[in-house]
């Protein structure tokens, strides 16, 4: 499948992947039809989706059978009146309804808005105004009911509240009954063009309001690199991203790139992360790649790896927020195993990652992707040297790569402020080292500025880290008439600490830091917190934490 779509597809080496490698965007590309239907037509019975959940049920599916229940959903969404450019916001965690769902808003044209559980009535009406909401399907979940209900007098837009079940209450679709004995669907004529939107996401929005990033129907072909090349996946791979199916991520770990490798999605579905489940589930059912943020891989290796036959495991990636060493480390030694990080946003595909014929370097980002023109810049627009810190940026005056976002949706305001002139601004800052390896340093306005120095909170918190006392942390910078700034660590200690909290482990951590990374950066300020401020993606608000009045 992937043959039809790049023009290469081995390289040797990096600059071999460079200068190879290119992407053939068909017209009126549409990935439920193109990928999906084609696999079902040429391989029915090669299996698609394996899903599991924490009850023990389980359940695979082939493409054909994606192919049957996505039609049915896609017919069911025509008979409530859902068609081209209709936004559908899909509300459904890991259950398996939620691809059945996605393809059948392909096939229509209509856009799906993926979002998490975890939105209150406040973020689904503000959801719903908006991107003029339409429809909302989701888990039969009672608390997720409740705010949808609660929501729904303020959303003149929302026209239908379906239900996956269990529970379907009055008023509202049953989206089982409505496509258990589907309707016989036909491809509508006009399903929408490569430049039509097919995909919205809400940002989890560090500061103030979500964005609304938006996709064509381009999107899922910049994946390849993500599967194909940073996945490292095959015809026969069992691939686990264990990411919830609101979030981007899961676009990128548990949908496109996958199936046009003909890889086999896993989706363990579970309520409360068990390290010692996950890892018994890998186990049992012979996972060969997973990809999870490195608070997933810490905890693994705290459950003692070694106890699991994870013999079938052969690839592992690392995504979310910055791989610390002593992870990369760690894992290495219990499994063999190298962890090859990626990065990218919610507006991109994967733009840089450790590819297979690279050998990673502990704690760096890998190499750029092929299909983005980056570059690292200066406050005044000036490329970086070797070594020193600069934006990360994307020039589109020779491409604009498959998979980077339209825009923000309705707000051409926003867009201008990171996308104009033909370069995309990212905000994030990093370094280059003389191999070509990037490392990450932080957002823009994250970065401390002290002393004339530049301390990235990444390097910081990788430092603490390390030290036996620290669970997670968060690096800040607060104002200083001599320095400008002092860098700032609010940290979470662990069960055996808390009890120590006081002058003594602040001087000990201090101390730590000034070892493991230069003296400079090291936190003259600590404060012991039970909890970080975060989003509902989980990511650390530091803008909360730098406007908490000490």
């Amino acid at each position: 499948m992937v043959e039809k779509y790049i023009s290469q597809t081995t390289f040797k080496d990096q600059a071999d992947f460079k200068a190879n490698f290119k992407i053939k965007v068909p017209d009126n590309f549409n990935f439920a039809y193109d990928v999906v239907d084609e696999w079902a037509k040429t391989h029915p019975d090669k299996k698609a989706l394996y899903w599991v959940n924490d009850q023990g049920e389980h359940i695979d599916f082939t493409f054909k059978d994606i192919k049957e229940k996505s039609d049915a959903a896609a017919a069911y969404f025509q008979s409530l009146g859902i068609g081209k450019g209709d936004m559908v916001m899909l509300i459904l965690k890991r259950r398996y309804w939620y691809w059945f769902a996605v393809m059948g808003l392909h096939k229509i044209g209509a856009v799906a808005i993926p979002a998490t559980h975890l939105l209150t009535k406040k973020d689904i009406v503000y959801r719903c105004h908006s991107a003029d909401i339409k429809a909302i399907l989701c888990v039969g979940d009672e608390t997720i009911i409740r705010h949808i209900d609660d929501a729904a007098p303020e959303c003149p837009t929302l026209k239908h509240r379906i239900s996956v079940g269990p529970e379907v209450p009055e008023g509202w679709s049953d989206f089982r009954k409505g496509t258990a004995n589907p309707i016989p669907f036909h491809r509508p004529e006009n399903t929408g063009s490569n430049d039509d939107i097919m995909l919205l996401y809400f940002t989890s929005g560090t500061t103030g309001n979500p964005k609304m990033v938006i996709h064509n129907f381009t999107y899922p072909l910049g994946h390849i690199i993500t599967a194909g090349y940073w996945h490292n996946l095959t015809e026969e791979s069992i691939h686990l991203t264990l990411a919830d199916t609101g979030w981007a991520k899961a676009a990128w770990g548990k949908l496109y790139g996958q199936w046009i490798m003909g890889a086999c999605i896993f989706v363990y579905d579970h309520e409360k992360f068990v390290p010692a489940e996950l890892l018994k589930i890998m186990e049992t059912h012979r996972i060969t790649s997973f990809c999870a943020p490195p608070t997933v891989y810490r905890f693994m290796i705290r459950e003692n790896i070694k106890n699991y036959d994870l013999s079938s495991l052969k690839y592992c990636e690392i995504a979310g927020e910055p791989l610390n060493p002593s992870v990369f480390n760690a894992f290495y030694e219990a499994t063999g195993i190298k962890l090859m990080e990626g990065f990218g946003q919610t507006e991109t595909t994967v733009t840089i990652a450790n590819f297979p014929w690279m050998n990673p370097k502990p704690g760096s980002m890998g190499m750029p992707s092929p299909a983005y023109d980056m570059d690292l810049v200066t406050p005044d627009g000036r490329s970086c040297e070797d070594g020193e810190q600069g934006e990360i940026i994307f020039r589109t005056n020779r491409m604009v790569p498959v998979g980077l976002f339209m825009g923000y949706y309705r707000d051409p305001e926003l867009t201008e402020s990171v996308y104009s002139d033909n370069v995309y601004r990212t905000g994030d800052i990093a370094w280059r080292d003389e191999d070509g390896y990037y490392w990450f340093v932080g957002r823009n306005d994250d970065v401390i500025k002290s002393s004339g120095y530049r301390i990235g909170p990444f390097e910081v918190e990788s430092a603490l880290m390390t030290h036996p006392a620290v669970v997670e942390c968060a690096i800040t910078g607060v104002p200083d008439e001599v320095r400008g700034q002092v860098v700032k660590a609010t940290i979470i200690l662990t069960k055996e600490y808390k009890s120590k909290a006081g002058p003594e482990l602040i001087k000990e951590i201090q101390e730590h830091v000034k070892k493991v990374t230069a003296p400079y950066k090291y936190p003259r300020i600590i404060e012991f917190v039970d909890e970080l401020p975060k989003t509902i993606s989980g990511k650390i608000r530091r803008v909360q934490i730098r406007e908490k009045k000490e």
